[in-house]
């Protein structure tokens, strides 16, 4: 299974999270990314952008860009992680998948139980100099 997901970067820093619900047919109860499924003839980066909108109805500014692909054979699945920058709020976030959709400060990010996969390349997202240029609006 190929999968799409996006780091949202709100003012501060700030990522738009995930908290899956009961009805996650994979890993419920715990925190993610917004994303899923790439569908038969979409890109990636295409997904990227129709789950940002249907799980939380927001969008990037400008175009996503690849961060990291990453392979999981023990889920049987290929993740491609994107990134943007959003103008969007709180205040804007639609929630229409999962328990809960929040922008959480980046220090208050690590040390939750993430999807598989996820927390390391979330570490290393926050480190990155893609991260750090999102946030200065560079990017």
């Amino acid at each position: 299974m190929r999968v799409a997901c996006t780091f949202l970067v709100g003012a501060g820093g700030a990522l738009l999270l995930q908290l899956r619900d009961d009805k996650a047919p994979y890993y419920p109860g715990v925190w993610g990314l917004p994303g899923g499924a790439i569908e038969d003839g979409e890109t990636a980066v295409q997904a990227a952008a129709r789950e940002l909108w249907e799980e939380a109805q927001v969008r990037a500014v400008g175009e996503l860009r690849l961060f990291e692909r990453q392979e999981l054979p023990a889920q049987g699945r290929i993740k491609h992680y994107f990134f943007g920058r959003t103008t969007a709020t709180q205040a804007d976030v639609v929630l229409g998948e999962g328990a809960a959709m929040v922008f959480v400060p980046a220090d208050e990010v690590l040390g939750r139980p993430f999807t598989p996969g996820s927390a390391e390349v979330i570490a290393r997202f926050l480190e990155s100099p893609e991260y750090r240029a999102t946030v200065a609006g560079a990017a």
